[in-house]
């Protein structure tokens, strides 16, 4: 099952991927969590990266695609993968076709986890209280969001365009999120 899980910051996806992980047994694949790791192990990549993550910017897109395409090539990712935080934009998103397409293993489903601005604020607000984490300050989070929001769009209109995309409601409790996510990928399995 190869699936990408799309949302705004705050929408949940971590949770919601470690879930679907679980019950259908494929890599979680953030390339936050890959950032992260670069970034603290202050590598060449993550020096880039950190640039761009404090300004509150996206990561270019070719870089993205050279890390997730090396990636989707480990023996882990053979029968399936779950995308967390790519693709983020339409460029990213045709890059990414074509590296399955070369596989011959196209997406079955793109998960949208639909979160209002309001709601998204509040969850990275209190993330940073929670979490500690320092990319989650007022001015960022709004950057951000504008970022998203921006980008978003033809993100969404791609993937409809294409029949892959199917909403859900993210501003609910986690449980239901969860429940309209595996309702959506039994189908699939089915």
């Amino acid at each position: 099952m190869r699936i990408v899980l799309l949302g705004a910051p705050g929408a949940g996806k971590g949770t919601q991927a470690k879930r679907i992980k679980e019950k259908y047994a494929v890599p979680h694949i953030s390339t936050g969590d890959i950032f992260r790791a670069e970034m603290a192990a202050g590598s060449d990549l993550g020096l880039k990266v950190q640039e761009y993550v404090k300004s509150g910017r996206l990561v270019p897109d070719q870089l993205v695609v050279d890390i997730v395409s090396g990636r989707l090539l480990k023996d882990d990712c053979s029968k399936g993968f779950l995308l967390d935080g790519f693709p983020r934009t339409a460029g990213q998103a045709e890059a990414l076709d074509s590296i399955l397409a070369a596989q011959g293993k196209p997406l079955d489903e793109v998960l949208y986890l639909k979160l209002s601005e309001s709601e998204a604020v509040n969850r990275l607000l209190n993330r940073a209280k929670t979490e500690g984490r320092a990319d989650d300050t007022p001015e960022t989070i709004k950057k951000r969001m504008t970022v998203f929001n921006d980008l978003t769009e033809p993100l969404i209109s791609y993937y409809h365009a294409e029949g892959m995309l199917e909403t859900i409601n993210g501003d609910g409790p986690m449980d239901e999120v969860t429940a309209a996510a595996f309702a959506v990928l039994d189908k699939i399995k089915g």
